[in-house]
């Protein structure tokens, strides 16, 4: 089993921007994939996934009808499956290091995603990814698994931080 680090803080205090400075930082392939907000004017309307080779799709948006929800928020398990999951398939087969950005409540939905988020952190490899801040009984468990670090993530540590995660991952 290779090293795992995850980061968990609340929404909006800089994760995947951390998340991406490291990627930026260490050489290696990265594999795997983050979310982001998709913004309009004023608010936030949804978000996207992204993989690192390329691919996006709609994780969820508040104009999605129907279930499942989170929030105001529908959420298309359906990509999560199509195009999350492989990504960390892909990730685990080829890269020297696994994106998980995020493992929160909406990935959780798709039990196939929950199957390749222990696929990868059961893996040789190296996984980077973040993780829902409140009490979920699925991540909780995650978090407490061995091999695996989660390190809390605030406005005031997120610089130092970069420097923290950098040796944990180069082991």
């Amino acid at each position: 089993m290779g090293r795992t680090v995850l980061l968990s803080g609340q929404p909006g205090v800089g994760k995947t921007t951390l998340i991406q400075k490291i990627i930026a930082t260490m050489p290696g392939r990265w594999g795997g994939f983050y979310t982001q907000e998709i913004r309009g004017k004023a608010a936030r309307l949804g978000f996207e996934i992204v993989t690192l080779d390329g691919h996006r799709a709609l994780l969820a948006h508040i104009d999605k009808p129907g279930s499942p929800r989170v929030g105001k928020y529908g959420v298309y398990v359906e990509n999560v499956d199509s195009v999350a999951v492989p990504a960390l398939y892909r990730a685990v087969a080829e890269s020297d290091y696994v994106v998980i950005d995020e493992i929160g409540k909406m990935e959780l939905l798709s039990e196939a995603f929950r199957a390749a988020v222990l696929y990868a952190v059961q893996s040789p490899k190296t996984v980077l990814g973040s993780i829902i801040w409140q009490k979920h009984p699925w991540a909780d468990a995650l978090k407490n698994m061995p091999g695996v670090s989660v390190l809390a993530v605030t406005l005031a540590n997120r610089q130092r931080l970069l420097d923290q995660i950098l040796p944990l991952l180069a082991g």
